[in-house]
């Protein structure tokens, strides 16, 4: 069935789901949440208990760097290995699952999940891949994952592509199609996380999507420079993915490349126009500055800005109750206000080693944090447009870091399907 998949970078997989489990124990939200909040995580331990879970085959990234990381990873392995050992997995070989996502808002999400193959993702700016990151990548944080994913048998994903499918061809369509597919899970997510059911897709169904993608691919060819899926959430998962399948590539003959079960990464695919989808701003604020100073050094860097509202990026700030304005920088070689902005910010940060940048979420905070300090200036930018995503990776690369957040963390994806990347 693959073959109807020729060229994509989104495919079938063999996928495994747990079975003869409680699935509300089983399925725990993506690792990379909640890093500050250990009390988060030892909930989440206690309500499992000793019941199979997903909690057993991931490392939170709150323990990364804890005094018995490599021990937790040799657990995690062994545990794959014995789950896959107990037939703790149901197969489904060369699917496709739709998903719908109730989340704790009630709007649902739809997504299908499948696999991405990496020799068409690229991380770094400027790639021209079908599959690219849409924020920098931080190479620090790679190592680590690296070394979590590099001997495991298994994978479980969390990370989430998105596909920019205005008129709803995609995805959409199936929803009116349940009553064809086959129910594989329903049930409730545990700490806020809603309710997730999905289904395995007919045949026509995957001819349908494969019909559907192959059309974008034609489009993104012509006109976005080859660009059909960007990463939404989860770009060091798939990048770890990406870096341990170069390791394996490096060990094996170059004719057994195409056969590399590592060669792909288990995802999701979301249409960036789903109505649960929101991008919400994710402001600045400065501390440890000169208010005013940092106004005059944001007017010296940008010849071309100008008090007040223009024509151009407005830059909006506050930095007391009392003060508040705009700068408009006109003629921004960036495409978005936020890469203007931190253009600008990561310059003068590195001039004065004693100021630094908080990301905030929410005007409201940004604006008091600002107001409670004499040292602080805060910057509230817009939101960010749905439709500005794809061109702006096209045009700068990659979005500048913190652009936007895409959910709350209980909105975030819950570990739930794998899939052996090991032979």
């Amino acid at each position: 069935m693959n073959d109807i998949f020729e060229g994509l970078p989104f495919k079938p997989a063999d996928i495994l789901l747990p079975r003869d489990c409680d699935l509300s124990l089983w399925s725990v939200v993506a690792c990379d949440q909640y890093t500050s909040r250990p009390e988060y995580w030892q909930r989440v331990e206690d309500r499992v208990g000793r019941a199979p879970s997903a909690l057993r085959l991931i490392l939170p990234e709150s323990c990364l760097e804890g005094p018995s990381v490599e021990t937790d990873i040799m657990e995690v392995n062994n545990t794959m290995s014995r789950y896959l050992r107990e037939g703790r997995f149901q197969d489904y070989p060369d699917a496709l699952f739709y998903v719908e996502r109730t989340l704790d808002s009630g709007k649902v999400r739809r997504g299908l999940v499948g696999m991405a193959d990496l020799e068409q993702y690229d991380y770094e700016p400027g790639a021209a891949s079908a599959i690219r990151a849409t924020e920098g990548t931080v190479m620090a944080r790679i190592p680590p994952r690296v070394a979590v994913r590099k001997n495991a048998p298994i994978e479980l994903p969390h990370a989430m592509l998105l596909a920019d499918d205005p008129g709803k061809t995609l995805i959409e369509p199936l929803a009116a199609q349940t009553g064809e597919m086959e129910l594989l899970y329903d049930f409730d997510l545990m700490e806020r996380g809603g309710h997730v059911k999905g289904w395995k897709l007919t045949r026509a169904q995957v001819e349908h999507v494969a019909r559907t993608l192959q059309a974008m691919k034609v489009q993104s060819d012509g006109e976005r420079g080859g660009l059909l899926l960007a990463v939404g959430d989860g770009n060091h998962s798939l990048a770890t993915a990406k870096a341990c399948y170069e390791r394996r590539k490096g060990l094996t003959d170059p004719g057994q490349w195409p056969g590399l079960p590592s060669r792909y990464a288990l995802c999701e695919l979301v249409n960036l126009h789903d109505d649960s989808l929101e991008f919400e701003p994710i402001h600045r604020v400065a501390f440890g500055v000169k208010p005013e100073e940092l106004l005059d050094a944001l007017m010296h860097h940008y010849p071309s800005a100008t008090q007040g509202r223009g024509k151009g990026h407005v830059l909006s700030f506050v930095i007391n109750r009392w003060s508040q304005g705009e700068v408009t920088v006109g003629e921004p070689s960036a495409q978005l206000p936020v890469g203007t902005l931190q253009n600008f910010l990561d310059d003068y940060i590195a001039a004065h080693p004693r100021a630094r940048v908080d990301y905030i979420h929410g005007a409201d905070e940004a604006r008091q944090l600002a107001e409670e300090r004499e040292d602080a200036i805060a910057f509230l930018l817009p939101a960010m447009g749905k439709e500005e995503l794809f061109p702006t990776v096209i045009h700068d690369g990659v979005l500048p870091r913190k652009t936007f957040s895409m959910g709350e963390a209980h909105d975030k994806r819950f570990y739930l399907e794998a899939r052996k990347i090991r032979k």
